[in-house]
């Protein structure tokens, strides 16, 4: 195998091989490059000190009574995120009581809510009791050719009658609690 000095394939690609930059010193500026890179690293090193966690505070300060629940923190990058500022000449909002009256007024409407709910899941229930019809709800259109569909309609009716009734409970154990607390 033959081999080939790199001006020898720089001549056959017919280019001018690259030139050295040099500066009027004579100093080569790659040569440059690394000093100025390690004088930047050996700062940013310097910058970093030990850093301490003294239960949830961090400190790179330790005093001599907190020496012994200080523990060295290596090789982590602390963050500090300071607090917002708050706004100064706005009054805090405290929150309102509302008066008997309108909490009466309140509670009537939940309650009035609660039982107009109550009310339209019932009529709901007896609907789907009909079409249930104790199991055997009478077959609609694709139904007679394919029987999986009957079977998975009655499933379907039979988990809507119980989340139904489930919901019917709740909103029995919500009025109850209105009543209650009366």
């Amino acid at each position: 195998m033959r081999s080939f000095s790199p001006k020898s394939v720089t001549a056959i690609r017919g280019m001018q091989a690259p030139q050295r930059l040099e500066k009027k010193d004579g100093l080569r500026r790659p040569f440059c490059l690394p000093l100025i890179f390690t004088f930047f690293v050996s700062g940013f090193a310097y910058a970093q000190s030990s850093v301490y966690r003294c239960g949830n505070e961090y400190t790179n300060q330790v005093t001599s009574d907190k020496a012994g629940a200080c523990k060295l923190v290596s090789a982590v990058t602390v963050t500090v995120i300071p607090a917002p500022q708050s706004v100064r000449g706005v009054p805090a909002t405290t929150p309102t009581t509302s008066t008997s009256q309108e909490q009466k007024k309140k509670d009537a409407d939940a309650r009035w809510i609660l039982e107009t709910e109550l009310k339209k899941l019932e009529a709901r229930q007896t609907d789907l009791k009909t079409e249930y019809n104790q199991g055997a709800p009478e077959k609609q259109g694709a139904e007679s050719r394919n029987h999986q569909k009957y079977v998975d309609r009655i499933a379907q009716l039979k988990d809507s009658l119980s989340r139904n009734a489930d919901d019917i409970a709740g909103l029995r154990r919500e009025l109850e609690r209105l009543s209650a607390n009366r």
